[in-house]
């Protein structure tokens, strides 16, 4: 029985019901792929990057994924630092 709802399973959880989709075109509008593959050096972002490609890749290689995931939330605290910055 699992009454849960996802959102009781993972309060506060910034990756909860985002799709990698998702996470990979944020980070590839806010950084680029150039930056992106600087960032995390795999042939995905450096060689002919494209999401689809990111996508089939990050979803077989999970260290990959979980790069992704880590260089998302550092993204996410950037914007908050950036918009608490500008409305001071």
């Amino acid at each position: 029985m699992n009454d849960a709802t996802p959102t009781q399973e993972q309060p506060g959880n910034p990756l909860h019901g985002l799709t990698l989709e998702a996470i990979v075109r944020e980070l590839e509008a806010y950084f680029g792929w150039v930056e992106l593959g600087e960032r995390i050096p795999v042939r995905c972002f450096t060689h002919d990057p494209s999401v689809n490609s990111s996508l089939k890749f990050l979803r077989k290689t999970p260290w990959a994924r979980e790069k992704v995931e880590g260089l998302y939330l550092f993204m996410l605290r950037e914007k908050r630092r950036s918009q608490g910055a500008s409305s001071s």
